[in-house]
């Protein structure tokens, strides 16, 4: 099959519902959200029954995986711009799918069989497959992006609780060889990936429905489409770069709560063990649900407003939390901060796309998913730093909360680009 082929039969299909292929992105990110149940295993992991790993040994394949997210996401949304949406889904999903499996062969004495399995195969694999709905779901849903984006990508903040109880319930068959819950892990990711994405297609024209069949013949919406911005102008402008620092803060002051959400619900709020651990159930949904929130409100308050308020909601928040007593009060800024962190996941995609249009979402957004890992490997480590065997939960999260705060400055001072000059020898690509 020539490579006009596969644009053709992948990228250019003709018909499809789209809400069918919505509920068919949520069912693989689904899959891929898992890897944030991980500390399901690595608990696990850690115990003396099992492999009596450190914690921070235990830590290393999920960081590992979070790292290589970017690269898989890179790589994948350039594909998906040339070749279309169902081959990298399903190219990533088999390399994400097969990692898990791999790690499953994972015991106390062969921890880089983990690292290779799960880290580098499932992390890069992760990358390729996410990043799919994300630049797909803005071509079927031109009238609301930000709501679209934020529902394909709550299916990836609702993984995990979907995965913790079941990844739970498996460990529990062998807590000795708590790995070997990642056979069937694995086999039933392949097989709801490979189901979402057979469904997965790019409309050839704006769908029914939407306003912006209602235009689609204009020439203007002709001359838009050449005037969206490839990878590499994307990357000539400073608003690239002021976008991924956005979601580098939003992801460091999110994450840096989610990396010890447990300890200090019972060490600042005085939850049980039991009560702290339900906490961090409960906290991933407000990670899915803020991801739908903030996608909606976008769409109506505007882009950069929206971020100044996750980025200024997480710092207020982070700023009270080391000062409450209250499990109550605790659990309801917790919940504010995942919420923004899932919310920034859930607005930067569309926001990408309203800055650089649509036509190459994937590599454009797919390379600012950096900020992701950046902020993924950053955020842990500072505020573990900053707490120390002290347990100095005022100090670390007062210096998180100040640098959330600071950074409202970027999305106020980032302005959207200038259309793209239409250039008609540019090659289309749907």
């Amino acid at each position: 099959m020539s490579s006009k082929d596969v644009q053709q039969s992948g990228t250019n299909a003709t018909g499809g519902n789209r809400w069918v292929i919505l509920v068919a992105a949520v069912l693989v990110q689904l899959a891929i959200g898992a890897v944030y149940a991980w500390s399901v295993f690595a608990k696990a992991m850690q115990s003396a029954d099992a492999f009596g790993w450190s914690k921070s040994q235990a830590a290393v394949p999920f960081e590992v995986a979070i790292g290589m997210i970017f690269l898989g996401s890179f790589i994948g949304g350039r594909i998906q711009d040339k070749r279309g949406p169902r081959v990298v889904a399903l190219t990533g999903g088999v390399i994400y799918s097969v990692g898990i499996v791999i790690a499953s062969f994972a015991d106390k004495d062969s921890f880089w069989i983990l690292i290779v399995g799960y880290g580098i195969l499932g992390g890069f694999g992760l990358g390729m497959v996410y990043i799919v709905p994300i630049a797909m779901l803005q071509k079927w849903f031109p009238d609301k992006p930000g709501l679209i984006t934020g529902i394909a990508v709550a299916g990836f903040g609702f993984g995990a609780v979907i995965t913790s109880p079941l990844g739970q319930s498996l460990i529990a068959r062998d807590p000795s060889m708590p790995t070997k819950a990642f056979l069937p892990l694995g086999i039933g990711y392949l097989v709801a990936i490979v189901l979402g994405a057979s469904f997965f297609r790019n409309p050839a024209a704006p769908p029914a429905g939407s306003t912006a069949a209602a235009t689609a013949s204009s020439p203007k919406t002709e001359a838009q489409a050449d005037a969206d911005y490839t990878t590499e102008e994307a990357l000539r402008t400073p608003q690239w770069y002021l976008l991924t620092g956005i979601l580098t803060l939003s992801v460091t002051a999110g994450i840096s709560l989610i990396a010890v959400a447990a300890s200090s619900a019972t060490d600042v709020a005085g939850f049980s063990a039991t009560g702290a651990a339900s906490l961090v159930g409960v906290l991933a949904i407000f990670n899915g649900g803020g991801r739908i929130l903030w996608g909606w409100v976008s769409d109506r308050i505007g882009k950069m407003p929206a971020f100044m308020g996750i980025l200024g909601i997480q710092g207020v928040c982070l700023l009270l939390i080391p000062h409450i007593s209250s499990t109550v009060i605790f659990a309801i800024l917790a919940a504010l901060i995942y919420t923004c962190y899932g919310g920034a996941f859930g607005t930067m995609p569309s926001t990408a796309g309203r800055f650089f249009g649509v036509r190459n979402a994937g590599g454009i957004y797919g390379l600012m998913l950096i900020g992701w890992s950046l902020g993924g490997i950053f955020g842990p480590l500072l505020i573990a730093a900053l707490i120390g065997e002290e347990k100095a939960y005022t100090v670390g999260f007062t210096v998180i909360g100040i640098i959330a705060l600071v950074g409202m400055v970027l999305p106020l001072i980032t302005k959207k680009p200038a259309p793209r000059q239409h250039q008609s020898s540019d090659p289309v690509v749907s």
